[in-house]
């Protein structure tokens, strides 16, 4: 089979209606290699990197209540810094970079299911939107004359 390891995609493609920070970064633990007295964190096989956490709600409103909050993990050799929280909202909004995917079944439950990897998180990026025009008389009267 050609696909190799995890595959790439795109911040889109997995959460095309955004997604939200609901959770702490954590380290993630190597629970094989550690023992009652001493911890072992995770790392990334093939970079070498420490593996952290964060858990995201998917803003899409179609995903079920029991699917929304999946935990993706990010590669990075220190604990990455989420973005700063936006005035009014009650949750921090969050892109991801550089994102694989990587299949495998659960084992409790038996079904396929998605290991999320990111190399960086970052706040989203916003879409310049034009000024609005304000339509007073005088420009209306403009607009009639032209």
């Amino acid at each position: 089979m050609a696909i190799q390891g995890p595959i790439p995609i795109s911040f889109d493609q997995v959460f095309p209606h955004g997604c939200y920070i609901v959770g702490e970064v954590e380290q993630v633990k190597d629970f094989d290699a550690s023992t009652n007295g001493r911890t072992v964190y995770a790392k990334d096989k093939t970079t070498g990197e420490l593996v952290w956490q964060v858990a995201v709600m998917d803003a899409d409103p179609t995903v079920k209540a029991g699917q929304k909050t999946v935990a993706v993990k990010i590669l990075s050799p220190v604990q990455p810094v989420p973005p700063a929280p936006l005035p009014g909202l009650p949750f921090i909004p969050v892109e991801f970079d550089a994102m694989t995917v990587t299949a495998y079944v659960g084992q409790n439950t038996g079904r396929l299911a998605w290991s999320i990897r990111a190399r960086a998180m970052r706040a989203p990026r916003t879409a310049a939107a034009p000024a609005p025009v304000k339509n007073t008389a005088a420009t209306a009267a403009k607009e009639v004359a032209a």
